[in-house]
């Protein structure tokens, strides 16, 4: 495995450890979205769990298939309504996430170069999929915890410059 694959992986394997982590709060933190136009805690893993099932196991089979991309709407999931509990959530992106790595771990140095159509990027690699795959992970999570510290920023009085880059 190139080294490339195996950052993605460690990236990809380590998302699931730190919503466990998330999810452990209370359901009116994970539920505040920052901003009345932004996603919540909640509202990015549900977009996490859409990305899982519908976007990259998809598209890495249009990769082998040689087949365009369709558009994709980002924010079907987290803007919808679901009563579903943080927990439950959790459990159906460690599922999906857990079957994707397994679909991961069948790519080979050589898929890196497949090439297909997207309908907004023109010519894309699956290299530059994967990556993006890791660094969506990594922005959606940074999102979410950044989404839950706003109220603590707003509670600590003369701290609150310290944070001032994080503030909303």
């Amino acid at each position: 495995m190139t080294t490339a694959l195996a950052d993605i992986r460690a990236i990809l394997a380590t998302t699931p450890a730190r919503w466990q982590s998330l999810v452990t709060l209370s359901p009116e933190l994970l539920a505040r979205p920052p901003l009345a136009d932004q996603w919540s805690a909640l509202g990015c893993l549900r977009h996490l769990v859409t990305t899982e099932t519908q976007l990259y196991p998809v598209r890495i089979g249009q990769f082998r298939a040689g087949e365009p991309f369709g558009p994709f709407d980002a924010d079907i999931a987290a803007t919808q309504a679901d009563d579903a509990a943080a927990e439950d959530v959790l459990a159906r992106f460690m599922a999906a996430r857990t079957a994707n790595l397994v679909l991961f771990d069948s790519l080979t140095p050589d898929d890196l170069a497949l090439t297909t159509t997207h309908p907004a990027m023109g010519r894309v690699t699956l290299s530059e999929m994967l990556h993006s795959w890791a660094a969506h992970d990594l922005n959606h999570t940074q999102q979410a915890e950044r989404s839950i510290m706003q109220p603590f920023i707003a509670g600590c009085g003369p701290w609150r410059g310290f944070f001032k880059d994080l503030a909303m």
